[in-house]
């Protein structure tokens, strides 16, 4: 059976710092795209950062150069450098990793929240 388990969500003020991980276990194929999506209260899912096995990534705009995405392929595990927190920051993180057969995986989420 597959997990994703992640870890280091938590509450940080305002322009502080937190890194997410997310560790994919269990999986038969090849992980391809990982990647950070997040949901606030009252919002629907969004993409937060995103990268390919080769080490592309894209961003959603609202978090460019503050928060990096980075990845292990060796132990199937993305990262997510999160910089210059902001209160609308605040969300439940979810990680998701795409087999290269198969449906998306998607983790637990962790709660991020971040305070004025």
């Amino acid at each position: 059976q597959v997990h994703l388990v992640e870890s280091g969500g938590g509450l940080v003020q305002a322009g502080g710092s937190l890194r997410l991980s997310c560790a994919v276990s269990g999986s038969r194929f090849s992980i391809t795209v990982m990647g950070w999506y997040r949901q606030a209260p009252g919002k629907q899912r969004e993409l937060v950062a995103g990268i390919s096995r080769g080490g592309s990534t894209n961003y959603a705009d609202s978090v460019k150069g503050r928060f990096t995405i980075s990845r292990d392929n060796a132990k199937n595990t993305v990262y997510l450098q999160m910089n210059s927190l902001k209160p609308e920051d605040t969300a439940v993180y979810y990680c998701n990793a795409d087999p290269l057969v198969g449906a998306r995986l998607w983790g637990q989420g962790t709660q991020v929240t971040v305070s004025s």
